[in-house]
């Protein structure tokens, strides 16, 4: 007799949790009212890309890293809103807390995503559908979001549950029905398997999962390389990885792409204050501090250069940061054309903020104070309410310069 006798399908203890529409659901907290209307994440400008819709919105074929312009055109009656990248930092970690509440084996894909290996909570806990409906019930009490979740016996299979278990659901696709299921699926549920290869693998017939798990693996080769024994090896549900604890995060930055492309100082050096403050409050938030920084430019001709430093201690404040990105940026000397895209990353990320650390100069701790004062009146308030003057009103002339949104990224 095991520990799990009695419980349902404890075999299957891999775990895939994806928050519904992340972006959208945060700022939703904010505006409940629009809870049930299309709502698109991003910004109206030129150059910009949807980063999130609500499912009203993706009725209408609006989906994430559309451009924005065609997702306006597709839904003309969805709310636009601005991102609030500190708060989604905030509330993925909160969300990856309660992951690790549950069991110290997660892999964080994103913000937003994890694998959870569960086996080790099955005695303390329940069987695999019970634990995920507890984390979907942790995250709607105390977070007021929503998650879809997939179990499985394989990471593979556990991530197509979770696929068609959105929105807010969860779906368990047992060990002894796992072929089953799967030989029911496009071909396009494999991992792998693009546009492309779709188009391939059609011309001769292979339309579903089926298909594929009945075609010789010689045969998948010819046509896919060396893909096409793993591809084969998902037909029949075969995936060996297990849950790997995630890596600490190595940096944490952002991005502007410029609806225009920008020659002036001025604007490049507005443009940092702020990509300077968006990655400081990320860094907070994560608990981390900033070894180094590095500066991202990216040319008219789409030439790209990137320059870094080390800083004399760790550091978690946009003061600090811009000090050493507009360094960066003065030492280039004369640009040999204007810029399109300007991104500043903190690097050598060590964990505990730089308050614990002895300043150099006595103005920084002012400095950091005052940010994370800021911190706590946008995290009640909201970050469109309190921004650096500078930052309130762009110079003239560069009102059109900033596309949308940035790009926040860690890696």
């Amino acid at each position: 007799m095991t520990l799990t006798d009695g419980l349902e399908n404890p075999e299957c203890s891999i775990l895939h949790i994806d928050m519904d529409a992340f972006y959208v659901s945060v700022e939703l907290l904010q505006r409940p009212e629009l809870k049930g209307v299309p709502v698109i994440v991003g910004s109206p400008s030129g150059r910009s890309v949807v980063l999130s819709a609500s499912y009203e919105a993706r009725r209408y074929g609006v989906r994430s890293a559309m451009p924005m312009a065609i997702a306006v055109r597709r839904c003309p009656t969805a709310v636009i809103l601005p991102p609030h990248h500190d708060r989604y930092a905030e509330l993925s970690l909160a969300v990856m807390r309660i992951f690790r509440s549950v069991t110290p084996v997660v892999e964080q894909l994103s913000v937003d995503e994890a694998f959870l290996d569960v086996a080790g909570a099955l005695r303390r806990l329940g069987s695999p559908r019970s634990i995920g409906e507890q984390i979907r019930a942790e995250i709607s009490g105390t977070l007021g979001m929503t998650a879809s979740v997939g179990a499985a016996t394989t990471k593979f299979v556990a991530k197509i549950a979770s696929t068609r278990a959105k929105p807010d659901g969860l779906l368990l696709i047992p060990g002894a029905e796992t072929v089953a299921y799967l030989h029911t699926l496009p071909v396009s549920a494999l991992w792998g398997v693009g546009a492309k290869t779709q188009e391939t693998l059609a011309r001769l017939g292979i339309r579903t999962v089926q298909d594929v798990a009945h075609t010789p693996v010689p045969a998948l080769r010819r046509l896919l390389g060396t893909s096409g024994e793993h591809v084969h090896h998902l037909a029949w549900g075969r995936d060996p990885r297990s849950v790997v604890v995630s890596r600490k995060e190595k940096s944490i930055g952002a991005e502007e792409t410029f609806e225009q492309d920008v020659s002036s100082d001025t604007v490049l050096r507005t443009e940092l204050l702020r990509l300077a403050h968006r990655t400081a409050a990320r860094l907070r938030a994560s608990g981390h501090s900033a070894g180094g920084i590095s500066l991202k430019l990216r040319y008219a001709d789409f030439s790209t250069l990137t320059r870094s430093k080390k800083l004399v201690e760790p550091v978690d404040s946009a003061h600090a940061l811009l000090s050493a990105a507009t360094a960066l940026l003065s030492g280039l000397g004369d640009r040999p054309q204007p810029v399109r895209l300007i991104g500043l990353r903190a690097e050598h990320l060590s964990s505990g903020g730089s308050g614990a650390q002895p300043a150099l100069d006595g103005n920084d701790d002012n400095w950091r104070s005052a940010e994370a004062a800021l911190d706590e009146v946008n995290r009640k308030f909201g970050t469109s309410g309190i921004l650096p003057a500078s930052l309130l009103k762009l110079p003239a002339g560069s009102s059109h310069a900033r596309r949308r949104t940035g790009r926040d990224n860690g890696s």
